[in-house]
């Protein structure tokens, strides 16, 4: 009799052992895919990355350090002109000697803009976004901010972008240039530039401009002749790199390094994101390549 009840407990344990094995093995199963989305490394400082549908974030890293932004501040600087009531952007600014001068004495990226042309809003807006010029940076401030003199149009127009960040809920940051070239106290985060990112593209000028890979202007001289200004060259390599690419905005610097705010669109889906502090401007565009992947990669 305890032989045969023997016999019954080393059946059931075996058969446990054999159910344990199979549950373990089932397990191991369904936890590859798993491992397969190992959210990669990059070299930038920081990221971010987030479903442009749903705002759900899919990648972050040290997402809500403040950093210094380079020219991705002109993403803000061209949402602000955008916003402007009654805009018409076909209407012509003549390029002043102080543009070219500041540029010289920063030693800034620039448009190459000639002083006494007339150039459009909707050129200024290609030579701010694809070359990243910082005189059209200043002409555009320089036309939308309010004031008697310049200075005072000027930090009108950086008045305006503090508060659109404010009202986009970019909590951790502070422009206090038109252009990037901040005085100590211009910042931003990977997570707060995804934002501002997102809500810039549902404007379809601004979808135009960040995705157009060159642009050739003609502008009218002082002396009312034609002048082409030349081709401008998107600085963004993703557009010529990466499969759906659609934008949006490099920026550089001493303190803030190679940075790129990105997006992409593949099967109808928009992933968006932003790295800063990246060692190079190849660097850079791996980077965002990863995360793009990487996004792509996770269900929403």
């Amino acid at each position: 009799m305890k032989t045969g009840i023997q016999g019954i407990r080393i059946r059931r344990a075996t058969a446990v052992v054999m159910t344990t094995s199979a549950v373990l093995a089932a397990g191991a199963l369904t936890a590859a895919p798993a491992q397969a989305a190992t959210a990669p490394s990059i070299v930038a400082k920081g990221g971010y990355v987030m479903d442009d549908a749903t705002g759900k974030s899919l990648y972050t890293k040290t997402a809500d350090t403040k950093r210094s932004t380079g020219s991705t501040t002109k993403i803000m600087t061209a949402k602000v002109v955008l916003a402007q009531p009654n805009l018409n952007l076909d209407a012509k600014v003549t390029i002043q000697k102080a543009y070219s001068d500041y540029v010289v004495k920063n030693n800034a990226s620039q448009a190459h803009l000639i002083v006494g042309d007339k150039v459009t809003v909707r050129q200024l807006l290609y030579g701010l976004m694809l070359p990243s010029g910082c005189d059209a940076a200043y002409a555009l401030a320089d036309k939308y901010g309010s004031g008697t003199t310049r200075d005072a149009r000027v930090k009108s127009f950086i008045g305006k972008m503090n508060s659109s960040a404010k009202s986009l809920g970019m909590t951790n940051t502070r422009f206090d240039s038109f252009d990037g070239i901040g005085n100590g106290n211009n910042y931003s985060t990977p997570r707060d530039l995804t934002k501002l990112a997102r809500s810039a593209m549902k404007n379809s000028t601004f979808r135009t401009l960040v995705k157009t890979k060159t642009y050739t202007a003609k502008t009218i001289t002082k002396t009312g002749s034609t002048r082409t200004m030349g081709t401008w060259t998107n600085t963004n390599t993703l557009l010529n790199s990466y499969s759906g690419a659609i934008g949006v905005k490099t920026g550089s610097g001493p303190q803030a390094g190679a940075c790129l705010v990105f997006a992409a669109t593949r099967n109808g889906r928009t992933v968006i994101g932003t790295v800063l502090a990246s060692t190079t401007y190849a660097q850079r565009a791996t980077d965002a390549t990863k995360l793009l992947n990487y996004g792509f990669a996770q269900k929403v």
